[in-house]
């Protein structure tokens, strides 16, 4: 009960605060990443895959008013980043699932519509492994992860990169779209820092951030509401 309340109120701050047009994304920050082919957000709800690792499924989910769609950004186990640093190209991460707790996985087991690379949600605040890591690579000579940059997600154990394109699932989650990875890169590897709750950049982190008006930016947000009503089903 007290971490749904949580969720709902973390939402509602995100609904209330207000978009600036770029910040530097940084550690510790609570996002949403969208999908730039498609324009459906990142998403992880307590449905199980029916195949495959039986791990708890990862989708895109249509708009950008769910919480179910929000993520916090972190360092790894080995080298934890300072909430309020910002991402380096090529820094690994992690990202956890704001609602569940669990990590943004991938490993050798197939995905369920397309037969690529799983992408799950696993793990707990005291369990994570290399299959949460991921790099964060941009084009681009910028040396911090802005809200604008299209970036793609590499993942460390398997080299592929985060994936989504227009395969949907049908109930329990009928509409959401299949996220996977792959091993190559294309325009369906590209995504973007959309709503959240950016932290300030630390102070002596500025002059990195590229116009050092980031440490004034609190949050950055547009719409976010309650969760899905997804259950705990299987796919």
């Amino acid at each position: 009960m007290a971490q749904a309340t949580l969720v709902v109120l973390l939402a509602a701050f995100v609904a209330c605060a207000y978009a600036a047009d770029s910040v530097a994304v940084t550690c510790g920050s609570t996002i949403k990443l969208q999908h730039i082919g498609t324009q459906f957000r990142l998403h992880s709800h307590e449905v199980a895959y029916a195949r495959g690792s039986q791990q708890q499924s990862v989708t895109c989910y249509p708009t950008g008013d769910d919480a179910n769609s929000l993520w916090i950004l972190l360092g790894t186990s080995e080298k934890p980043c300072v909430p309020g640093d910002t991402v380096k190209k090529g820094q690994a991460v992690r990202l956890q699932h704001v609602a569940t707790r669990k990590w943004l996985h991938s490993h050798r087991f197939q995905s369920p519509l397309s037969g690529n690379l799983e992408v799950s949600a696993f793990g707990s605040e005291s369990q994570t492994d290399g299959g949460d890591i991921w790099s964060v690579e941009w084009e681009g000579k910028h040396r911090v992860w802005r809200q604008e940059t299209k970036i793609r997600l590499k993942h460390r154990d398997t080299g592929a990169f985060l994936y989504s394109h227009q395969a949907q699932f049908g109930n329990p989650i009928a509409g959401q779209l299949e996220v996977c990875a792959m091993e190559r890169k294309d325009k369906n590897s590209e995504w973007q820092a959309a709503e959240g709750v950016y932290l300030p950049v630390n102070p002596g982190k500025k002059k990195e951030s590229g116009d050092g008006k980031d440490g004034n930016d609190a949050a950055d947000a547009s719409k976010a509401d309650g969760g899905d009503d997804d259950g705990k089903e299987e796919l």
